[in-house]
């Protein structure tokens, strides 16, 4: 990783304050608490998942154990909207999560992201070997377009079931959030109102910084 930072990094110029906000490992948070603070002699502030901030109340049992990223994204949203919300975002896993009018989180759900889903098709089973089909018609002719369609038009059925479920307890007032890699694609396919803020959890990462 260092070397990347190396790369990508080093011409840039020096911060006053560096704000990390990150689900990686451990070690890797640690390689790059210490390439900042080398290069640049900045601490790092790391955001934690907190029980109550920026009119966000997290209902989690364990409200510590809830992804930051998820944490972040409900207070970007919260900063763009005062109704109920459904956050929906599209990456390496997907999450949809619920946020009343009030600001509670009520809960959410977590389940693989697209890559994932045709990969763990490659590696799990012996006779699918690609998945880099068309992925536009469900009447597929050939395994890689069955893969490509299947995963696809699995995902967003899953996400428009996980929204109109989320209105039955949230009500009609209820908008729907996308960010993350995928959600251009699988909001394209939806059947569902919805409103695309690719830099949701920078936008909610803002907000944090704004107030602290």
């Amino acid at each position: 990783m260092a070397p990347l930072l190396d790369r990508t990094w080093s011409r840039l110029a020096e911060p006053q304050k560096v704000v990390v906000c990150s689900v990686s490992s451990p070690q890797r948070l640690r390689t790059l608490e210490q390439w900042i603070h080398a290069h640049w002699s900045v601490t790092v502030s790391t955001v934690r998942t907190q029980v109550n901030q920026l009119g966000v109340k997290n209902r989690y049992r364990q409200p510590e154990q809830l992804g930051v990223d998820r944490w972040v994204a409900l207070i970007g949203a919260r900063g763009l909207i005062s109704s109920a919300a459904c956050v929906v975002d599209c990456g390496t896993a997907v999450t949809v999560d619920a946020l009343s009018a009030s600001g509670e989180f009520l809960g959410g759900v977590v389940f693989p992201g697209l890559r994932l889903l045709r990969a763990s098709l490659v590696r799990g089973t012996h006779a699918i070997a690609e998945t880099e089909g068309n992925d536009m018609n469900c009447l597929a002719r050939s395994t890689a377009d069955g893969v490509a369609a299947g995963t696809i038009y699995g995902l967003t059925g899953a996400v428009e079931r996980l929204i109109n479920e989320f209105r039955q307890t949230l009500g009609d007032t209820m908008q729907t959030v996308m960010t993350g890699g995928d959600a251009t694609l699988l909001s394209a396919r939806l059947h569902v109102k919805t409103r695309h803020v690719p830099d949701l959890v920078l936008q909610g990462l803002a907000r944090i910084i704004e107030n602290t």
